[in-house]
């Protein structure tokens, strides 16, 4: 059974590294541009602090969600909540860190077997902190990489591989493709030198490689050609193309040792996240 209150504690610590780099940056470092095009680190905190709310909404007012939803088109859902959360830089980081609370204050309240409606899908609460948990590490993988700063590699990150592993068959079915029937191993070398494995042991299709690569796979932060990823099999191979943990719209991720493209009507397809598919 999922601890649900040990989620929200990784969900809490992936937020607070994340704070304590943006919370020592001079104003103007909060307008450098970051990997995703057009998005600077305000705009990556004021997604995340937009996601919270709205999250917050579909927790405790699931109408005004639904209605908040129906207003924007779903490929500008992204970018338009960061340019309506993006605001002076210590007034941001307080909305952002009274917003995560609340969400987790919700969220640790909802009864058991409820599922909640949320962009796309349903999701039980516990599917929801491991989406906000992705969706923070990617969209801080972003402002590390803008700042030219290193991260060291967490336990927090089974959560985003388990994830990863669980929306294998959304990333084929994302991109237009016929859903595999053949199963896929998924053997990955922890942080802390375990391994975490998913899938049949007997499976032909594998994939194995570090956790961290992994990760930075199926949130598209990298591309494959940048990773230590080995795929064996025509699935496992194809998957890797397509992997895709977030929700919405297909990503474009990004070229090999670049930037992402920008989509048609602003997007990068970097967002929204959330989980692709409930349990």
């Amino acid at each position: 059974m999922v601890d649900l209150t040990a989620l929200l504690t990784d969900l809490a610590e992936e937020s607070a590294a994340l704070d304590r780099v943006v919370a020592r940056l001079p104003a103007l470092a909060w307008e450098r541009e970051t990997p995703s095009p057009g998005w600077t680190v305000a705009h990556q905190i004021a997604h995340l602090a937009w996601t919270d709310y709205v999250a917050l909404l579909a927790v405790t007012e699931p109408e005004e969600f639904a209605s908040r939803l129906a207003r924007v088109r779903p490929e500008r859902l992204a970018d338009e909540g960061a340019e309506e959360f993006r605001t002076a830089p210590a007034a941001l980081l307080e909305g952002w860190r009274t917003g995560r609370a609340a969400l987790a204050e919700a969220l640790a309240r909802v009864p058991g077997g409820t599922r909640i409606a949320w962009i796309g899908t349903r999701m039980a609460p516990a599917s929801m902190v491991t989406a906000r948990l992705m969706e923070t590490w990617a969209h801080g993988q972003d402002v590390h990489d803008a700042l030219c700063l290193p991260r060291p590699a967490t336990a927090r990150l089974r959560h985003i591989a388990h994830l990863g592993f669980r929306t294998l068959g959304h990333g084929f079915a994302t991109y237009g493709r016929p859903l595999p029937t053949a199963p896929v191993r998924v053997e990955l070398a922890a942080p802390d030198g375990d391994t975490w494995s998913y899938g049949p042991v007997e499976a032909a299709d594998r994939v194995t490689g570090p956790a961290l690569d992994f990760c930075l796979l199926v949130t598209q932060r990298r591309h494959r050609a940048d990773l230590a990823l080995t795929a064996t099999g025509p699935v496992a191979t194809e998957w890797l193309d397509v992997a895709q943990a977030f929700a919405g719209p297909p990503g474009r991720g990004r070229p090999v040792g670049g930037r992402a493209e920008r989509l048609p009507g602003g997007s990068t397809g970097q967002g929204p996240a959330g989980a692709a598919a409930g349990d």
